[in-house]
């Protein structure tokens, strides 16, 4: 992704989210007033080099002897504090192992840039000084390290306290990293990355938060004025759908969820503009926003049913993504439709048996009322169609049947079109979102047959994720067409790197990776870099 507007000057603070600020420095590694400077060295290196050696020659060799002794050894998230008792102005130096120099990324400088301020928050360690993790002898383009040091910093900082009226840890909080860099030109260059890693972190932050909120906050309602500040901050064009509206378009599978609810379903619409004259030039973001799961009907077991309020992790992620695109602004138009409801057990719930008929005119009967998430889809997936979208990805919690298959370490992602999968795929490898395509075989198409109806809600335990799939792509009409099912990956139950117990933001950054890559495609292949 691009930064629109890079700020060039140097000194300044280039990003402030929750108490961190972040800002880059042209100045002496040894000069700097800083209760820690952070340094680096890959694992197996016997004799620092860089910016480490200089900082280690003016503490007379303390990291080489450190290393020769085996008390460092660059692992991957390593951290050793030394003491400088006054022999540089620092006042202390975090040596951060950076692990195996052949499997160095911008990966992994998110993923240590989050422990590192996380190990300092955990000293009492309010600010630091850091070297641009990669930019010099690990040979990465100075904007990228930038970028991933601030979305590892700020995601790696990340807490969810709304509700704790007594948080212990309010006053022990990290408020301030610089970035030092020497080299005038690349030190413009980090401070390009920094503006746009702090507003895809911040975006990210946006969809964490909205997920962390109990259900009883994020409703239907609130998640579409979440999506209306969103709008107004990235001048984004937004359309708010309301029951009566959707019922007369005929959306009856999103409407038979939401009937059994007293909570007003949404169906909420962004748009961004990237390039009005070229309309073919799109994207549809298709997310699902059940703000409560009860499983309607086919009633969930009450164990750790408390989890059911982030089922609209999907929807927050295309509300997410939308902000980055609206601030990154890459030149293609992008939709972002998310159908919003809760699925509750009201006394006008639809039941097993029933059978709706979406916008499209196809008629699905419910097996199972738990299987909501592919009948609210439905529906918002025909509505991007009509709006003239010709290249979906629909993102949802949709089926516990991933996280069996997959676990929590990657997004199951299936689709019609293999060449906007292995983009989606290609994205994530650029923001360390990692994706596993599952086959869309025309036997499973079988596991959905009905005797009443086009199709049924559900197939049964076999291939759960695949069916829930097909049914989706019964949908697309004809469309470039990927669904991701985030059920595992929405949330992290420990913290890791740069994701932190609760909700993840997956895939937030991927989302609007893929739409800023689709874009640059489109733009080589009207220069004729490329073919079409």
């Amino acid at each position: 992704m691009k930064a629109t507007k890079p700020k060039v000057a140097q000194t300044k603070n280039t990003a402030k989210i929750n108490a961190l600020a972040i800002d880059v420095r042209s100045v002496d590694l040894t000069e700097i007033n800083t209760p820690a400077l952070v340094v680096n060295l890959f694992r197996g290196v016997k004799k620092p080099g860089g910016a480490t050696a200089a900082v280690d020659k003016a503490l007379d060799g303390a990291i080489t002897r450190l290393i020769e002794d085996g008390e460092i050894k660059g692992s991957t998230g390593e951290s050793t504090l030394i003491h400088t008792f006054g022999k540089i102005k620092p006042e202390r130096v975090l040596v951060l192992g950076l692990g195996p120099q052949d499997k160095f990324d911008v990966q992994v400088i998110r993923r240590v840039s989050a422990e590192v301020v996380r190990f300092l928050r955990r000293k009492g360690i309010s600010s630091a000084a850091t070297i641009a993790h990669g930019a010099g002898i690990g040979g990465l383009d100075p904007a990228l390290s930038g970028q991933a040091i601030a979305e590892g910093a700020y995601l790696g900082l990340y807490k969810f306290s709304t509700y704790l009226t007594k948080n212990e840890d309010s006053a022990n909080e990290f408020q301030s990293l610089t970035v030092v860099e020497s080299n005038p030109a690349k030190a413009k260059s980090i401070v390009s990355g920094i503006d746009l890693g702090s507003a895809v972190a911040r975006a990210a932050i946006t969809a964490r938060n909205m997920v962390n909120e109990p259900a009883n906050q994020m409703t239907p309602s609130n998640m579409a004025l979440a999506a209306q500040k969103v709008a107004a901050e990235q001048k984004l064009g937004i359309e708010i759908l309301d029951n009566a509206q959707m019922k007369k378009m005929g959306m009856g599978a999103f409407m038979g969820v939401a009937q059994g609810t007293d909570e007003p379903a949404k169906l909420i619409i962004l748009r961004y503009d990237g390039d009005p004259s070229n309309p073919e030039n799109n994207l549809g973001l298709i997310g699902k926003g059940i703000t409560f799961d009860t499983g309607g009907i086919s009633l969930k077991p009450p164990g750790g049913m408390e989890a059911m309020k982030g089922d609209m992790a999907g929807g927050a992620s295309v509300i997410a993504a939308m902000e980055i695109i609206g601030h990154t602004k890459p030149k293609i138009n992008v939709l972002g439709v998310i159908a919003a409801t809760e699925n509750m057990p009201g006394a006008s719930a639809q039941r097993p048996g029933d059978v709706v008929r979406a916008m499209n005119g196809k008629t699905i009967e419910v097996i199972n009322t738990d299987a909501e998430g592919r009948l609210v889809l439905a529906d918002a997936l025909c509505y991007a169609r009509d709006q003239g979208i010709t290249k979906l990805v629909d993102v949802a919690t949709l089926t516990g049947a991933i996280v069996t298959t997959l676990g929590k370490a990657c997004t199951g992602i299936m689709g019609n079109d293999d060449a906007l999968v292995q983009q989606t795929i290609d994205a994530g490898k650029k923001t360390g979102e990692k994706f596993w395509e599952l086959p869309m075989f025309d036997e499973y198409k079988d596991l959905i047959k009905s005797d009443v109806a086009d199709m049924k809600n559900s197939g049964g335990r076999q291939a759960g994720s695949i069916s829930a799939a097909m049914l989706l792509a019964e949908f697309v009409d004809g469309a470039s067409w990927v669904h991701l099912d985030i059920a595992g990956t929405s949330t992290s139950e420990k913290v890791t790197g740069y994701l932190v117990k609760g909700a993840t933001g997956v895939p937030v950054r991927t989302l609007a990776q893929l739409a800023e890559d689709l874009a640059a495609i489109t733009e080589a292949q009207k220069s004729g870099i490329i073919g079409k």
